[in-house]
C-alpha cells in the first residue's frame, strides 16, 4: 500500500507530462519515462531512479536511504522518507533528478498489457 497524499503530490508534478505513464506495481504507485520506471511513492517514501554516481552522492543527506524492494540494495535508486519530502520544493528536487536521469536513458519496448488490466491516467483515490 502506498501513501495516497504523497501519490497525489506526485501525481500533480508529473501526472500531465506527456512522456510519463502512470504505473501501479509492487504495491506503489508512480510513472514511467519512456518505459524505465522513474519515479513512484511505495509506502510513505518516494522512490527515485537517478543512477548509481547521483544515488552514492546524495546517499548522506537526511531522510534519504538506499532502495530494497528484495532484500538486496538497487543500484541507481534511492529513497527518501515522507519527512524528506514534506517541502514542495524538496520533492520536486529529487522528483526533477529522477526525470533529468530518465530522460538519459533509452526507451524501453511496451510489454503486451495482461489480459483485463487497463491503463489510467486519473489520481490515486
Amino acid at each position: 500500500m502506498y501513501d495516497a497524499g504523497l501519490a497525489e503530490r506526485l501525481h500533480d508534478l508529473v501526472g500531465d507530462m506527456f512522456e510519463m505513464e502512470l504505473a501501479k506495481m509492487f504495491g506503489g504507485y508512480g510513472f514511467l519515462m519512456n518505459g524505465n520506471m522513474c519515479v513512484f511513492i511505495w509506502g510513505d517514501q518516494l522512490v527515485i531512479q537517478i543512477g548509481e554516481a547521483a544515488a552514492n552522492a546524495i546517499a548522506n543527506q537526511p531522510h534519504v536511504g538506499p532502495m530494497d524492494l528484495t532484500g538486496g540494495r538497487m543500484r541507481g535508486w534511492t529513497t527518501s522518507t515522507h519527512e524528506g519530502v514534506a517541502e514542495d520544493a524538496a520533492m520536486q528536487r529529487y522528483v526533477d533528478m529522477a526525470i533529468l536521469f530518465c530522460a538519459t536513458l533509452p526507451p524501453k519496448e511496451a510489454k503486451p498489457k495482461a489480459k483485463g488490466s487497463r491503463s489510467t491516467t486519473r489520481k490515486p483515490n
